[in-house]
């Protein structure tokens, strides 16, 4: 979920942190990268539906909560917003001091949220000054709860709480302990972008956005072990994976900035497009719930500022799974 704006899914606007990411999409897509070395199409692919959008805004994070209602982060404002449910308003409940990044939900139901999303990230190896705190969805309070990070431009948490952070710009992936002890070098790979982890908490999936792009998994007992998935070559080495999810049965599916792609991956080297021309997509989640941005449903949140659904990546396992 690396920072970088769009404006109306083609200008690219240059701010703070944005400058380094917006420079290298916007060239592309200058270029006529866009849609280039397309991925096969998935069966059943199909068009994305609008489900919501925030004027100006450029979205970074997004997650569901157990009601169905979607937060997302906006780079410009630094404001979390929410939507209730497909085609209502988004309302603004919270702004991150120092930018708001990655959004996830610790296990004691609570709202965690990257911070530092800046110019510090490109050199955040360096100054791990970001940090992740926690959200009061109701009062809209931001508490810091842990720093010393490189950045949280992805955020994944562990059945134990244990939390992943990942920076696009930088080689570290840091991690906080349930007590907020940090480490921020855990693991080390190089434009690891989003976060994801198995059910069974055995593997931290990434993107690699701009250096040997493609998608990772590392292992989360043996985290100096990676093994690759998704190795891009020709015209699709500028597709740009952004912050990916994983469905039930714990496929990647991965955004692409340039292309405008979705793919799923469903083994090494297997991959195909389950929706095409959303170039500026910056993270995907599936809904939660059985009202609203329900589960099943699969969301894709961009620096269009716009939100879709993505119908060909509805997953009838997990909805059928909801209480």
């Amino acid at each position: 979920m690396h920072t970088r704006i769009f404006d109306r899914g083609i200008r690219v606007g240059l701010t703070g942190a944005l400058v380094a990411g917006s420079l290298l999409t916007g060239s592309l897509l200058t270029l006529g990268v866009s849609g280039a070395g397309a991925a096969q199409l998935c069966p059943g692919s199909s068009p994305a539906i609008l489900s919501a959008q925030i004027p100006g805004a450029a979205l970074e994070g997004v997650t569901v909560d157990g009601q169905g209602r979607l937060y997302t982060t906006d780079l410009v404002s630094r404001q979390i917003f929410r939507v209730d449910a497909p085609g209502q308003a988004a309302v603004p409940i919270a702004t991150v001091p120092g930018g708001a990044g990655a959004l996830a939900w610790s296990p004691d139901g609570s709202l965690l949220v990257g911070t530092g999303t800046n110019a510090g990230v490109l050199i955040g190896d360096l100054t791990r000054q970001a940090s992740v705190a926690r959200v009061d969805v109701n009062t809209g309070a931001v508490t810091p709860f842990a720093g010393g990070l490189s950045a949280a431009n992805g955020l994944a948490v562990a059945h134990d709480g244990t939390i992943f952070a990942t920076n696009d710009f930088g080689s570290l992936i840091g991690t906080v302990s349930p007590n907020g002890a940090v480490d921020p070098a855990w693991a080390n790979l190089p434009s690891a972008n989003g976060a994801a982890l198995s059910s069974d908490n055995r593997w931290l999936y990434v993107s690699r956005t701009f250096a040997n792009p493609g998608v990772s998994r590392i292992s989360v007992d043996n985290p100096g072990y990676s093994e690759s998935l998704v190795d891009l070559g020709g015209l699709e080495t500028f597709s740009a994976p952004d912050g990916l999810t994983l469905d039930s049965y714990d496929r990647p599916i991965v955004p692409t900035d340039i292309s405008g792609e979705v793919w799923r991956i469903d083994g090494p080297g297997q991959y195909c497009a389950l929706t095409s021309g959303l170039q500026a997509s910056s993270v995907l989640t599936y809904g939660r719930g059985t009202s609203g941005f329900a589960a099943g449903h699969l969301y894709r949140a961009g620096f269009d500022g716009r939100i879709y659904e993505i119908p060909a990546g509805f997953d009838s396992r997990a909805q059928a799974a909801t209480p």
